[in-house]
């Protein structure tokens, strides 16, 4: 990372994105940063949608049961009502799930001079872009994309592959109902198809 990003100034701050898909250590990625900065004496608040909730309710948490402390939030608008004055570091984890407002609201935290950290998937389980995410990485001065490995071939991963029967836009699950799949494994069909069968083998 360039030293010019290497830590706040007055009246200049920036936003970070770390995407990809999901199991590709996203948010082992923003507790990392984030705990750097603690090491560096910056004040950091951290944020989280309410509505994920698979490890704790008030700390992101990485599959790997890394944790740092986090606000759960409903809106992004939310943020900027909880962030104190003094705090020169927030991260946000989950991105895709805080509605549209996300960036509108990163952007007013970064010309506040603060650095913004956000991580989140960026393609749904359709392989569609998703949510805020890819408005969020233009906007942003850093992007950093993360990889998984595919569970079918061993190859880099940057899709999100369902394996339940559910055609929901949101599903928040871990290893139950999701795995990572490269280009050529991932099938954006297979949980219609998983439901399509269950119906057919109903009395």
């Amino acid at each position: 990372m360039n030293d010019v990003f290497a830590r706040p100034q007055p009246e200049s701050g920036w936003i970070e994105v770390i995407a990809g898909c999901m199991f590709s250590g996203k948010t082992e990625e923003l507790i990392k940063r984030l705990r750097r900065a603690k090491i560096a004496r910056l004040p950091v608040q951290t944020f989280k949608p309410r509505i994920d909730a698979r490890y704790a309710k008030d700390e992101v948490a990485s599959h790997d049961q890394t944790r740092f402390q986090a606000q759960p939030v409903i809106e992004p608008e939310e943020i900027l009502t909880l962030v104190e004055p003094a705090t020169q570091v927030v991260g946000i984890d989950e991105g895709q799930f805080l509605g549209d407002e996300l960036p509108a609201v990163a952007t007013i935290l970064a010309e506040q001079g603060r650095r913004v950290i956000i991580a989140g998937l960026d393609t749904d389980w359709r392989g569609r872009p998703f949510g805020p995410m890819p408005h969020l990485m233009a906007l942003a001065e850093i992007v950093h994309k993360q990889h998984a490995i595919c569970r079918v071939c061993g190859g880099p991963a940057t899709r999100t592959q369902r394996l339940i029967a559910s055609q929901e836009d949101i599903l928040v699950g871990s290893t139950e109902a999701y795995e990572a799949r490269c280009r050529k494994h991932f099938d954006p069909e297979m949980g219609a198809r998983i439901l399509t069968d269950q119906e057919l083998r109903l009395p």
